[in-house]
């Protein structure tokens, strides 16, 4: 007895501190210190945690140091110890009393440290597995026991819970951190004007997010080459910027050479090569030139086009990997970069574009002046250069006439030789629709073109239609008086088209063919201009699509790209004409309805839009079942900008997610507030298990109507927060659920309960029993029994004075483990009531089989009874099986005399609620029910 009492003082000891400490080290250092303390012929503990590569390192144990290695030094690999792979797959600890008796251990070990019996257990929480625990011997045979190796197992729960929290945290902390980075990259970069400053931008968050500076970009565009070539260092690298360019220069560094380098461009994803000089692929030559030791490459892509690439180098011994996500976010950042670039790369070659033909056609003028001369004296030279040239060049006279055309311009101009474009009026070819310039002669249009060079032309071909055209005209001289002049041209049609093309593209997504965030911010502005001068209303509507990733993942990008595609035109049917559907990025779509009258309106189309994902998707024959989640947002009542409507869009869409998906939430203040509230009632749930003084339980009697005497009483926590003040549990219980805080809560609740009840009873209340609430996370718990004994021993309450109050749909879920609890339960002389009782479980067949002591009618019951025929006749079955099965039956939620008059004419006696009495604090409660001396 003395053996168990110490056992369940160091799992309550462990179980503080969970709920006390951050340090998870120091946590599971205590549960590798209680089994040894508790296995004395164990002579070595130790708790392995999992990496990326699939193997389990060394984290804490006892002794720390074996054979003369440390503990982290030790790795199990999975596939050698075919032991520690049958216990991951099959998550049952495996005891072997002697290991010259089976061949699954790794024998390498076995032999190394004369292992003769071996315990190895996962260390699992909710079919997660969070690590290994392996014990054994160094000779002497452990010979376990089968309660000791229970007695083990719960001590490795306390590790699971210990790393099921961190890992939680861990995870929480991080999305909004990444979160928050990524929208402080897309903010930097939309104010970024030039490609160096843009780089920079990406090279700084880069280099936060995976601690290297050592950062470069290499581009394929030739623009981008003219501008940073030979390539763009970050400032902050190890190297100075003319070493690195030099060091470029000496080993004659050529992309279309390197192995690495194309194959990013080609498979358009990133490479990583810890160790160069262990990768075929990699030139050693320059690693050596440069130091490189790991390299770590992402392409530029953007509209599908390769710009370049970003490499990140490791100029020192220590390893260079890097996690799944950190590659993830740093590819995040870099996706987000190149749309950037290639805008501000698309603004710089249209400038160097015109530079260049404009350059291009004053040397081919300068060029033809100097033919010109020589063609007064060789004529047979004139046709050669006028018929090779591919340029199209044909000469006006002073009265505007065509005089000579060489064969390119013939050919442009759509006719079939010269002859038949000589004598031809410059106004047949030169298309003119500007009317606010007048143009009477060839030499009107000749001084109008040398100030409006940067103006679009076109020229008329002779089936009557019309080209694009870039164009100069040259004067002849002849002893410095123009007796003529020369048109040098080209269709520019192809490069109009490319033009259009990649216009189109900056402004439409390259999936979807729906505008994206460009063009949507644009409309946004015109609508909230348009809004504002009328006085109307806009709405903007954010859609996530749910369980996008999963789909991904399972059947690939390309089959997600179809889902999108199909998922824009749904959106585009189920949506007014006016309104303009955009995809934002990823799964993310966002609706802009210019003019709304209501909020209705907003809400109507928000409905059509859930409406039009009721039918399945087929991609490639395979039926896709897709729901999403909305957010809304209305100008004026909830910003007057874009950032703010498409902000409190986005936070009223992560509320509707928040309701299982397939929702639509309109966005208020109060789901901001509660979204920040939450992250900080979280962090203070924390806190205040740690400090302990903030909770108080509340104790709401129960009476037996027939003598009005007291029976019992109902404990109900409440939360004293320090800036919230007093919070009832509909505000921070399903919080301590979803952080796995409900455990250590709800033992709290029980140990306060019962250390009350035993003051009470001290005091002359002895036949007064307490009830207090088992969540179903503690209920889960296989020791749940010992820790009711641990804590009926500590505080000295009388067990039969302790009733534990189970939902009907608690006790239900799972037949064997729950009759085993409960049987324990029982054994120890505790009560056992079902709260809420006929909410849930359809069959009443369940109860015959399960020892309970007390049921007890839900309050929606009473509600109306003596007015709804439905709830009477319900109650009445109730008392009569209670009855039948001579179990205790109690009304809860009572709040008139007629309905307690009903239900004891019908054999309920014992109620609680309003009508005698509401919860009490324990001041009040003692003043009112509790003698002032025994």
């Amino acid at each position: 007895m003395a053996e168990e009492q110490t056992r369940y003082s160091r799992l309550a000891q462990i179980t503080k501190l969970i709920n006390t400490k951050l340090d998870l080290r120091e946590v599971l250092e205590h549960v590798v210190t209680a089994i040894s303390e508790e296995i004395m012929r164990c002579d070595s503990v130790g708790i392995y945690l999992p990496r990326e590569d699939g193997t389990y390192q060394g984290y804490v144990g006892k002794p720390n140091t074996i054979n003369g290695m440390t503990l982290d030094m030790h790795i199990v690999e999975p596939e050698q110890d075919l032991l520690a792979k049958e216990v991951i797959e099959t998550r049952e600890a495996i005891y072997i009393p002697d290991t010259s008796k089976d061949d699954r251990p790794d024998q390498r070990a076995i032999q190394a440290f004369k292992i003769n019996s071996l315990l190895v257990a996962p260390i699992s929480y909710e079919d997660e597995l969070y690590g290994l625990v392996f014990l054994f011997d160094y000779g002497i045979p452990m010979d376990l026991t089968d309660s000791e190796i229970e007695s083990v197992k719960a001590y490795i729960h306390m590790a699971a819970v210990a790393l099921r929290n961190a890992n939680n945290l861990t995870r929480k902390e991080k999305l909004i951190s990444e979160k928050q980075l990524l929208l402080n990259v897309t903010r930097d970069l939309s104010l970024c004007s030039s490609l160096q400053e843009a780089l920079d931008k990406c090279f700084y968050y880069l280099g936060e997010v995976l601690g290297n500076q050592n950062i470069g970009a290499h581009f394929i565009d030739p623009v981008a080459e003219d501008r940073l070539k030979p390539a763009s260092l970050n400032k902050n690298s190890d190297w100075t910027e003319e070493d690195w360019i030099a060091t470029h220069r000496k080993t004659r560094f050529d992309h279309k050479e390197d192995l690495i380098f194309q194959e990013v461009i080609e498979t358009k994803k990133s490479v990583l090569v810890p160790d160069v000089y262990e990768d075929d692929r990699v030139n050693k030559h320059i690693c050596r030139e440069f130091g490189i030791k790991g390299l770590y490459m992402i392409p530029l892509v953007s509209l599908g086009e390769v710009l370049g690439a970003i490499a990140i180098v490791n100029l020192t011994e220590t390893e260079f990997r890097f996690t799944p996500s950190v590659r993830q976010l740093a590819e995040s950042i870099v996706d987000t970069t190149a749309p950037v670039l290639f805008n501000l790369l698309y603004i710089e070659k249209q400038e160097v574009i015109i530079q260049d033909r404009t350059s291009e056609l004053i040397e081919k003028n300068r060029e033809l002046e100097e033919a010109f001369i020589e063609l007064k004296q060789i004529s047979r030279e004139k046709d050669l250069i006028l018929n090779s040239a591919g340029e199209g060049i044909f000469g006006i006279d002073l009265d505007g006439n065509i005089t000579f055309a060489n064969p390119s311009a013939t050919s442009l101009l759509g006719y079939s030789d010269e002859t038949d474009v000589v004598g031809l009026s410059y106004a047949r070819i030169f298309k003119w629709e500007d009317p606010s310039v007048d143009i009477h002669s060839f030499k009107d249009l000749y001084l109008w073109k040398e100030t409006h060079s940067g103006q679009e032309h076109f020229f008329i071909k002779k089936d009557g239609g019309s080209f694009p055209v870039e164009y100069v005209i040259t004067p002849k001289q002849e002893n410095d008086k123009t007796i003529g002049y020369v048109v040098t041209f080209k269709d520019v049609t192809s490069r109009k088209q490319m033009e259009e093309k990649i216009k189109y593209h900056a402004y439409y997504d390259v999936v979807t063919n729906i505008p994206n965030r460009v063009l949507f911010r644009d409309r946004l502005k015109q609508a909230l201009s348009y809004a504002e001068l009328t006085g109307k209303s806009l709405g903007i509507l954010f859609l996530d699509l749910d369980r996008f990733k999963k789909i991904n993942d399972t059947f690939g990008h390309s089959f997600g790209d179809m889902v999108l595609q199909q998922a824009a035109q749904r959106l585009e049917h189920a949506i007014p004409k006016e309104a303009t559907v955009s995809r934002q990025g990823g799964d993310e779509f966002i609706i802009l309805l210019p003019k709304i009258d209501r909020t209705e309106d907003a809400v109507s189309c928000a409905e059509r839009v859930l409406a039009s994902f009721d039918t399945p998707f087929t991609i490639q024959s395979q039926e896709v079942s897709i729901k999403t989640s909305i957010g809304i947002s209305i100008y004026p009542e909830n910003g007057d900008n874009v950032e703010s409507l498409i902000k409190h869009a986005d936070v009223a869409m992560y509320k509707a997610k928040d309701y299982a998906g397939n929702q639509y939430q309109l966005f208020s203040n109060d789901i901001e507030e509660r979204s920040v509230e939450q992250i900080q009632l979280e962090n203070d749930l924390f806190k205040a298990l740690q400090r302990g003084d903030e909770f108080e339980l509340y104790y709401q009697p129960k009476f037996d109507v027939r003598s009005d005497e007291l029976i019992g009483t109902e404990t109900l926590i409440r939360w004293n927060h320090p800036e919230f003040g007093l919070l009832s549990p509909g505000r921070f219980i399903p919080l301590a659920e979803e952080t796995g805080l409900i455990t250590a809560l709800g033992e709290w609740v029980i140990k306060e309960s019962c250390r009350q009840m035993k003051k009470w009873y001290d005091k002359g209340c002895t036949q007064l029993a307490v009830s207090a609430n088992l969540s179903p996370q503690q209920f889960q718990q296989t020791d749940l029994a010992s820790k009711v004994a641990a804590i009926l021993k500590e505080t000295g309450l009388p067990p039969q004075l302790l009733e534990l109050e189970l939902t009907e749909n608690l006790i239900v879920n799972n037949t064997n483990q729950t009759l085993k609890t409960i049987r324990e339960l029982k054994d120890l002389g505790v009560q056992i009531s079902i709260d809420d009782f006929g909410t849930g479980y359809s069959s009443l067949g369940y109860l015959k089989d399960f020892p309970v002591d007390t049921l007890k009618i839900d309050k929606s019951f009473i509600d109306h009874m003596t007015t709804n025929a439905n709830n009477a006749a319900i109650i009445k079955t109730i008392i009569t099986l209670a009855d039948s099965l001579k179990l205790n039956v109690i009304a809860e939620g009572v709040e008139s005399r007629d309905q307690a008059d009903f239900l004891a004419r019908h054999g309920c006696y014992w109620i609680q609620g309003y009508l005698y009495s509401r919860p009490l604090p324990v001041s009040e409660f003692e003043e009112r029910y509790v003698p002032s001396h025994s």
